[in-house]
């Protein structure tokens, strides 16, 4: 079974990602923040990492950043809202620090869910494509 850790801040959309992949089958461990994602990580092996980029203690660019160092084929992908810039631009950004892919906040839960299929599956994207959202 696929591992998947989603690291966000906001709690209830981070308990309703979960809910929305475990029903397809994988695997979700969680966390709140980017130095708490970075920690698990280390701990347990994973197939993909789903991060929020504007986050308290450790932002999601960092996470990336961090995550392409310690295992530079992990599949990951950005989410993101924006914070005081758009968050195209905050997604764009994530892509060129190493992100598959990027969604802008708000996005279809089954839009996710068929992305992480994707890329789990080896149709993935690379971090040239646009952000979707």
């Amino acid at each position: 079974m696929p591992r998947i850790l989603l690291i966000e801040d906001d709690q209830t959309l981070r308990r309703a990602l979960r809910i929305a992949l475990e029903r397809t089958g994988l695997a979700i461990a969680e966390a709140g923040d980017g130095r708490e994602g970075l920690s698990l990580f280390r701990k347990q092996n994973f197939d993909l990492v789903i991060t929020d980029l504007i986050m308290p203690e450790m932002e999601g660019m960092e996470t990336i950043r961090a995550l392409r160092t310690l295992s530079p084929q992990l599949l990951i992908i950005a989410i993101s809202g924006g914070g005081k810039g758009s968050a195209e631009n905050y997604l764009n950004l994530a892509q060129h620090f190493g992100a598959n892919l990027a969604f802008a906040k708000p996005f279809e839960l089954d839009a996710l869910c068929g992305a992480v299929a994707q890329l789990l599956a080896g149709k993935g994207a690379t971090e040239s494509r646009p952000p979707i959202g």
